[in-house]
Parts: C-alpha cells; structure tokens; sequence
C-alpha cells in the first residue's frame, strides 16, 4: 500500500526528510534524488519518493502511482542530461522484489558504461523472477486505464 509508514527506521525516509549528510542534487515537493553510495556506472543517481513506498509491486495502475514514476523519470533523465551528456547510453529502472537492496522505491538512473564491466548483472530482467525493470517497461504496466467518451 502506497503511503505507509516503515515499519523499522527506513533510511531512503531519513534521507527524503534530509536528516541525513547525502547531498541532494534535486529536492520538490514528491522526489529526492542522489548519488547511489555503491555505484555500478559512469554516473549513477536514485530518485526516491519523499513519500515511503516499499517497492514496485507497491504501485497500481492509479494516475498518483503513474505520475510519481513519470516524475522520477524525467527528473532523472534530466539529471544525468545534464552531468553526463557525453554518456552514449542511460538506463532507468527499479529492482524488483526480491532483488531490491532497500525497501523503499527507488529509482536508478545510470549513465553507463558500468564500472566495472560485471556490474550489469545487476540490472537484468529476470522476469517472473524479479530482477530489474525499465521505467517505461513500469510506466506501461501502471498506466491507468482511461475512460472511454460516450
């Protein structure tokens, strides 16, 4: 269920209240993001609810869930356009359970190459399995189904 309280201290909340010392990159009102602390490329940032959402299998094809995951996206996108333009190819996407480190929503945004090399195995598909999902692979199966004029 979107919204719901962490059960333990959760350290994605600590950082979206900023009361931790990770520098932000970008804060508003929904999202937080900053440097993944283990990173597995070139340039790697997360996107984070300020809101604690546990995982991708948390979210539902509603306009919120929808427009929070397009947010994270573009402000992701946005970042890594702008420090890493001379990347040749980004990734963004969300482990899913039972692959994801920390529970709480986040997204991953990579500007590659992965460093070193074999760190892409973290980020493959697993299917029904678990693995990783792309954000416009997520975006796809969340969107909300609209209604039809009459």
């Amino acid at each position: 269920m979107a919204g719901a309280i962490s059960p333990t201290p959760c350290i994605f909340c600590q950082i979206a209240r900023n009361s931790t010392s990770t520098t932000l990159l970008h804060t508003d009102e929904k999202v937080v993001a900053f440097h993944d602390i283990n990173p597995s490329a070139f340039r790697h940032y997360l996107v984070i609810p300020v809101e604690h959402i546990p995982t991708v299998k948390d979210l539902q094809s509603r306009h919120e869930d929808y427009s929070l995951v397009s947010h994270m996206l573009n402000v992701g996108q946005t970042l890594l356009r702008r420090d890493a333009p001379q990347s040749e190819q980004y990734r963004f996407g969300f482990h899913q359970p039972p692959m994801n480190s920390v529970d709480h929503l986040h997204l991953h945004c990579l500007a590659l190459p992965y460093i070193p090399r074999w760190k892409h195995l973290k980020y493959l598909s697993l299917g029904p399995f678990g693995g990783f999902i792309e954000a416009e692979k997520l975006l796809e199966k969340i969107k909300p189904f609209s209604s039809i004029p009459s």
